[in-house]
């Protein structure tokens, strides 16, 4: 059964489907049913796929380009297959929410909803994508769908946003491009196919260089920090559909990038980055929380714990222990779902009000105290609190980085004091106090809304509590990664006898 082409088949014709129904209404509803489908569909997969089988599973490789040894293949192991989940998860969630982001856009209804299905089919694709060349193309063809969500669909400043977004995409991408040439000619297997290139390229140097060109574009999607600075611009500007997808997914293709590409094909290079990734993610961490402390816009806010995050991901990822890599790859679907409630739910304030400044507000809790309780459990999920999802990434991110370099490891823990600080500060200066004239007559959140909010804090709750379903399948990819790379678990530390 192709059912990972069946996937983007299923999205692809939906959106060619759905770009020529005329009337609007329809077209909400039918780009929900086909990304309903896609989700049991998915949910079909995931029950089919085999934890201890074959790392890669759902395989299917056709010719593409065979003169440059060029190939359709796709197929999952465990990180990329909880990935694909989620985008399935959020996509009909993004669609209910969105149901009317796109009345007052550039382009009409229709477009929108088409746009979302195309790029859920990009982002099953690149999570899916073995074959590096593919990869890239999926890479970069996923900008389009949300370069045009952004800069027909967004804020007063949407042009920039979407400029600025697209021009440093496209920087990463060119780089990425010239490693990939040069990996494709310097390894010499005639093949772009991933497995067959793992240990192709022997010389450190050479790695080295490979390793700039694809660990640059994965730095800039993610956004690690220095390459932050398109993120707030964009998320913040960006229906906030468009800005779940973007955060909760699109930029998760970089720190998957890391994991999957970095590690495996440069492992002598990762190793001899190391130092420098790690410090780079513990000034994100520091710096995120910092700056989202001293923001006044509600999504801007929200981007920037969003860099905070993106920090504790890449350090796991770099820290090369099991746990750090099994918690990094827990955290990139819990920030999916954390960040994902986060951003809907300050739409739907914003819609309310029609502002997206903090001072603007005050007092929602009397007025509408089911979007404050969403908002309250979101926020919390966004500051790890215990029992709730992002708590148990967290803990394994900091836990696996601890067990080979301590300092930073500490260092990054203060982002979890100050992610309480800009959370519980948005939300004791939007929901608590006196009640805003301006909110006095807010009304609480209708039905639609309700049903977009409810998924997303059961499966916050639900994963905080019984995350070893998601576990089980993460950790033998994990494993298998950890293994190409050559790095052994670190002993646990053993007390002696009479100690």
């Amino acid at each position: 059964m192709p059912w990972l082409s069946i996937l983007m088949g299923v999205s692809v014709l939906g959106a060619l489907g759905v770009a020529f129904v005329k009337d609007d209404r329809l077209a909400k509803q039918a780009t929900l049913a086909v990304s309903l489908v896609v989700l049991a569909l998915t949910v079909v997969m995931t029950v089919q796929f085999s934890p201890n089988g074959d790392r890669f599973q759902f395989v299917e490789t056709y010719d593409w380009i065979p003169a440059f040894g060029v190939h359709y293949g796709v197929a999952v192991d465990g990180v990329a297959l909880v990935l694909i989940l989620l985008s399935a998860v959020l996509v009909p969630i993004v669609v209910l929410a969105s149901w009317h982001d796109a009345e007052a856009g550039k382009r009409s209804v229709r477009t929108y909803f088409s746009l979302l299905l195309v790029l859920e089919a990009m982002m099953i694709g690149v999570f899916a994508a073995t074959d590096i060349f593919l990869f890239y193309v999926f890479f970069e063809a996923m900008l389009i769908p949300m370069y045009f969500m952004i800069g027909s669909y967004g804020g007063a400043q949407r042009s920039y946003a979407a400029v600025k977004f697209l021009l440093y995409s496209l920087f990463g991408g060119l780089l990425m491009l010239v490693a990939v040439i040069a990996l494709y000619v310097i390894a010499g297997k005639g093949t772009f196919m991933f497995p067959e290139l793992i240990g192709a390229i022997k010389d450190p140097t050479t790695q080295k260089w490979l390793f700039l060109g694809f660990f640059i574009a994965f730095a800039i999607k993610a956004p690690l920090w220095p390459f932050h600075t398109w993120l707030p611009d964009a998320a913040a500007q960006a229906p906030a559909g468009a800005a779940v997808l973007l955060v909760g997914v699109l930029d998760k293709v970089g720190t998957y990038g890391m994991l999957r590409f970095c590690l495996e094909l440069f492992p002598e290079a990762s190793k001899w980055a190391t130092p420098v990734v790690i410090a780079l993610s513990v000034i994100g961490i520091v710096y995120g929380a910092i700056v989202a402390i001293g923001q006044t816009d509600i999504k801007r806010l929200i981007a920037y714990t969003s860099i905070s995050h993106f920090g504790f991901i890449a350090m796991g990822v770099f820290a090369m222990t099991s746990n750090g890599a099994s918690g990094a790859t827990l955290y990139m679907v819990n920030h999916g779902f954390s960040t994902g409630a986060l951003f809907l739910i300050a739409g739907f304030l914003i819609y309310r009000r029609g502002s997206h400044f903090i001072e603007d507000y005050g007092g929602v809790q009397k007025v509408a105290p089911v979007l404050a309780g969403a908002f309250l459990v979101a926020g919390l999920s966004g500051l790890s609190l215990p029992g709730l999802n992002s708590f148990v990434s967290e803990f394994m991110v900091l836990l696996g980085t601890y067990e080979r370099y301590a300092v930073p490891a500490v260092i990054a823990a203060t982002g979890v004091v100050l992610a309480a600080l800009y959370i519980l500060w948005m939300y004791q200066r939007t929901m608590n106090g006196p009640t805003a004239e301006s909110v006095r007559s807010m009304p609480d959140l209708n039905i639609r809304e309700r049903w977009v909010v409810a998924p997303l804090l059961v499966l916050i709750i639900v994963l905080g509590l019984f995350p070893k379903p998601l576990l089980d399948v993460i950790n033998p990819s994990v494993k298998e990664t950890l293994t190409n790379v050559s790095v052994t678990h670190p002993a646990p530390a053993v007390a002696k006898e009479g100690q």
